[in-house]
């Protein structure tokens, strides 16, 4: 019976703080942020060692955030979602994700090795053999908007209870997945919409406008959390003079490959930003000048040793901090401006700092 109450307890502080959550999301512009936060938040609710988020994309199923303490423990963060997001499941495969996209109903499996022949949907024990892994436990909710589509799916693998044992996902938490992913749907889409209004249609980077709210969010941030905050600001060198001697095609596509680079060797949460023309804007939360300068000059070399269709690319760089640099995130643009500029008049592709 105490056990019971106790659970009851915790349902009905779990629903309240969905309430918050759902804020939460509604609010988030990043969708790689979003979507990992929406994992992170069903497993707390549900106690999963694992889980992974789906977005449908035509007739697949991509893996889009993937989590999984006891992988992440084995093979690094990084390894683990290199080896688990490789491929997309196809839906015509009738996986447990896959029915789930398909049918838009919720899928609660007490052990994935028992799952009757009969079934519409069954289990590749494929995975665990090459992880060395036992997935037991699942719950698979549909990512299902107001208008009945599915956007993808959240499946949840291995309940845990207090000694870290698996067991079964307790049915009165279907409800509550369920809610949170019709939620995340919602947000999803919403975030993908912004995210159209706020890319750059050349490079597909976000562009001035989304910099400009990140930025003061960001300076309203330092100012009530003392959070260091860094802008790196990068320039082409010479950049009308591959327009002129080779074409605005090759400049295009110089600075489409400079923006793959710079997003290939960022870390997600990184607001890489098109400001305009040739000159790019990375807005680094949470980082001090020294992390800056050691961000920015990774960046440097990487663009001088990529070859690019049309011949050698080198960029100059400025970096400024919040709080030494500036006062404001009007300020800091500034700074940073003056910074790149000082790495030009010492004779191009280098870092500088004011």
């Amino acid at each position: 019976m105490a056990v019971a109450m106790s659970f009851s307890i915790n349902l009905t502080e779990a629903f309240r703080d969905l309430v918050q959550i759902g804020i939460a999301l509604t609010s988030e512009r990043d969708l790689a942020t979003l979507l990992d936060r929406i994992l992170t938040e069903a497993r707390r609710f549900t106690h999963a060692e694992a889980g992974t988020l789906f977005l449908r994309e035509n007739d697949d199923l991509r893996f889009a955030v993937v989590q999984n303490d006891r992988l992440a423990g084995r093979f690094g963060e990084a390894e683990m979602k290199s080896r688990l997001q490789a491929q997309p499941i196809k839906l015509s495969e009738m996986s447990l994700a896959g029915y789930v996209a398909m049918m838009g109903e919720v899928i609660n499996i007490p052990d994935t090795y028992t799952i009757p022949p009969d079934r519409p949907y069954s289990f590749n024990p494929l995975f665990d053999v090459r992880f060395d892994y036992k997935t037991r436990s699942a719950l698979a909710v549909p990512l299902q908007g107001p208008s009945g589509s599915i956007l993808g799916v959240l499946e949840l693998i291995n309940a845990l209870d207090e000694t870290g044992c698996i067991v079964p996902f307790d049915m009165e938490y279907e409800g509550l997945v369920r809610a949170l992913a019709s939620q995340a749907a919602v947000a999803i889409r919403n975030a993908r919409l912004e995210d159209l209004s706020f890319k750059d249609a050349l490079t597909d980077v976000y562009n001035r406008r989304y910099f400009m709210v990140r930025i003061e969010e960001e300076a309203r941030r330092h100012v009530r959390f003392a959070e260091p905050v860094s802008l790196v600001l990068l320039d082409l060198d010479r950049f009308k003079e591959v327009n002129d001697r080779f074409g605005h095609r090759a400049g295009d596509a110089a600075l489409k490959e400079v923006a793959r680079l710079v997003q290939k060797h960022s870390r997600n949460f990184t607001v890489v930003t098109r400001y305009g023309g040739d000159e790019f804007a990375m807005l680094l939360v949470n980082t001090p000048k020294t992390g800056a300068m050691a961000y920015a000059e990774r960046i440097r070399e990487v663009i001088e040793r990529h070859e690019f269709g049309h011949g050698r690319v080198t960029v100059s760089l400025g970096i400024a901090s919040l709080p030494e640099d500036a006062a404001s995130g009007d300020d800091l643009v500034v700074a940073a401006d003056k910074a790149m500029y000082k790495a030009k008049e010492l004779g191009r592709n280098r870092v500088a700092a004011l």
